[in-house]
């Protein structure tokens, strides 16, 4: 039964990642931050989903070298493309 819940996780994960790097593609120079990425960004999806996992979504993107990471004064952890993405392709 675990199996089967990982596998649903790792679906919803690809979906997130998706439509971050779909968002991205539209919006080459946005940035923002955990909370404005899941309340702005991924609206039109309606998302039930937990921003851990989002996070755990933008944390894979930012070891894969596809977004940067950014921290703000307080603390506050600040996403965006990798300057190095803004004229190629980004992964699908």
């Amino acid at each position: 039964m675990k199996t089967a819940g990982l596998a649903e996780d790792n679906g919803r994960d690809s979906e997130v990642e998706l439509a971050v790097l779909a968002y991205l593609r539209r919006h080459p120079f946005a940035a923002d931050t955990l909370e404005g990425i899941t309340h702005w960004w991924l609206p039109q999806q309606r998302y039930l989903t937990a921003e851990l996992r989002i996070e755990a979504v933008l944390v894979h993107l930012v070891d894969q070298g596809v977004l940067q990471l950014r921290r703000l004064p307080d603390g506050t952890a600040m996403y965006a493309l990798d300057a190095t993405r803004r004229e190629g392709p980004l992964p699908n």
